[in-house]
């Protein structure tokens, strides 16, 4: 079974989707609340479903609600070792000019990795359910995984961050490459 598949069977919509590319309605936060509390339940919920079939720990988890097929602004992250970030209506508001490249996989084409440029630290404001706003700064691989589910909820996909000329690799060709280098995909660094 293609990863992209399994994904498909877990919940996750796959690329080509219009929800993917549709930015996400916000919510009216604390109008929104019951609606809030609804969806970011099911975002848990498939990434426990996730969680139990792929190993994420060293890597960390992300799952944006457009992709599971909810068109609203709340995404759910979960670092590596860490509790797990709920976002609502998140937007970047500072990003460091010192950027890295590093290879991304995204749930939603799980067939394949990018190497994707991202800066090193953001800046984000989020929105908690009361409705007030906090603004929270995240560095290297936290950053890179809330700046990936930010993306899904303005509809761009990590193939819209990369580099002109950069190809996605295929899963398979990404394994080989790492188990050659002896060098992971990994947010460490």
């Amino acid at each position: 079974m293609r990863p992209s598949q399994q994904m498909r069977d877990l919940g996750i919509v796959q690329y080509g989707a219009p929800v993917l590319r549709d930015p996400a309605r916000p919510f009216a936060l604390p109008d929104e609340r019951e609606t809030l509390d609804t969806v970011v339940g099911q975002l848990l919920e498939v990434m426990e479903r996730i969680r139990r079939a792929h190993d994420f720990s060293g890597k960390g988890l992300g799952l944006a609600a457009p992709q599971i097929g909810i068109g609203r602004s709340a995404a759910v992250v979960q670092p590596p070792g860490s509790d797990p970030i709920v976002l609502l209506n998140p937007r970047v508001t500072d990003a460091s000019e010192d950027m890295d490249e590093r290879f991304e996989g995204c749930l939603s084409f799980f067939d394949v990795r990018a190497q994707v440029p991202r800066p090193l630290r953001i800046t984000v404001e989020t929105m908690t359910a009361a409705g007030s706003t906090e603004k929270a700064v995240y560095e290297r691989g936290d950053a890179r995984l809330i700046a990936h589910e930010i993306d899904h909820l303005d509809g761009l996909l990590l193939m819209d961050r990369m580099r002109p000329g950069v190809r996605p690799v295929p899963v398979e060709e990404y394994r080989r490459t790492a188990e050659a280098t002896g060098r992971p995909w990994s947010y460490d660094e």
